[in-house]
């Protein structure tokens, strides 16, 4: 009798009562949180998919599943082989994951920009991490075209090429956009996030665009330093880009293959400059208690001004990418604030998180 009480009590907290199949069986079906403080603020819905609750602490968990499983489909890798990508940090921790649940080898090239938070986590997990140069896309030497010819000099060794391999994208039309529609039982205005691959804003805008006969609007999200805004607002005519961001893993210097087939669907851009990044990323901290990493504070920004462009009563989500604890050294550090000349941009209440020199 106790424990049927007890159970009913604790009933509301409970969303499945099955395990799941490993690793791989965790990955998805995150909660889609309300962020009452900006709610109130905008009189919209702004709602945030806490894509930071999968196992391996990103949305790029789905990208990293799905290229995989990819590439076995189609017989790119047998037992006991290699997965190589070239990868700003996220889509590797994925792979070095799902490469160990597999029993694969896992080789991931990546700028020598990011934190250092994500390169020890990387080599914890036991990948091989090659930190190389960071140049533009069309330099032979891109941390991208490194991991293709390196996966090429290899037998039994697939190279998972995340930026332009559509299993990306479909990672989100059949798991990210689904959850969303079920999550807000279709009862949702407008869709934002920024774009490094493209896979999830593109692949979650198709499903939630064909979901709803057109009806949701999607705004692409841009930190300086990527062209997506100017395309966007040229109609294709222009790849401008200026700048530099503190943002890692977003921004993108060309049209991807990932998004390419929806460019179409965009409705419109927003350019969220690091000042309104790092201000959000504070707020959220003290405000809502949520611990997020730039380009996810970036992307909550961009919900709020989209909201502001919809007008009050709508429901805006967004994807809350990934926790502050890959950046931490960085994004709470008074002196690297300092070099970024974003102090400043910080509320002078929320000074007291910068905890760190």
């Amino acid at each position: 009798m106790l424990g049927r009480r007890l159970y009913a009590t604790a009933s509301r907290f409970i969303t499945s009562a099955k395990p799941t199949n490993g690793f791989i069986g965790a990955i998805g079906n995150t909660p889609l949180i309300r962020i009452d403080s900006l709610s109130k603020e905008t009189g919209c819905e702004i709602l945030g998919k806490a894509e930071f609750m999968n196992p391996g602490g990103s949305v790029k968990d789905r990208a990293a599943l799905f290229v995989v499983e990819d590439a076995e489909r189609k017989g790119q890798i047998q037992a006991g082989g290699t997965v190589v990508e070239g990868t700003a940090g996220n889509t590797g921790i994925g792979l070095a994951h799902v490469c160990r649940a597999k029993g694969y080898k896992c080789v991931i090239y990546m700028p020598d920009t990011q934190s250092q938070e994500k390169i020890d986590l990387l080599r914890m997990l036991g990948a091989d991490v090659r930190a190389v140069p960071a140049v533009p896309f069309d330099n032979a030497d891109n941390y991208n075209h490194q991991a293709r010819r390196f996966a090429e000099s290899l037998p039994n060794a697939v190279w998972t090429n995340q930026f332009d391999n559509p299993a990306n994208r479909q990672a989100h039309i059949e798991t990210t956009g689904p959850e969303i529609w079920a999550q807000t039982q279709g009862r949702i205005d407008g869709f934002t996030c920024a774009t490094g691959t493209a896979g999830t804003f593109a692949g979650t805008t198709r499903f939630l665009k064909e979901a709803s006969g057109g009806r949701v609007r999607a705004f692409a999200a841009d930190p300086p330093g990527s062209v997506i805004y100017s395309f966007v607002k040229s109609r294709g005519a222009e790849l401008l880009r200026g700048g530099s961001s503190i943002t890692e893993g977003i921004g993108q210097g060309r049209i991807t293959a990932n998004l390419q087939p929806d460019v179409h669907l965009i409705d419109d851009a927003l350019k969220i400059p690091d000042e309104k990044t790092i201000a959000m990323l504070y707020r959220l901290l003290d405000e809502e208690g949520i611990y997020l990493g730039a380009s996810s504070a970036l992307n909550v920004a961009a919900a709020v001004e989209m909201a502001r462009v919809l007008g009050p009563g709508n429901t805006i989500v967004t994807i809350m990418c990934d926790g502050a604890y890959r950046y931490q050294s960085r994004l709470f550090s008074r002196s690297w604030l300092e070099s970024k000349q974003l102090v400043d941009a910080i509320p002078p209440h929320l000074h007291k998180y910068i905890a760190l020199d």
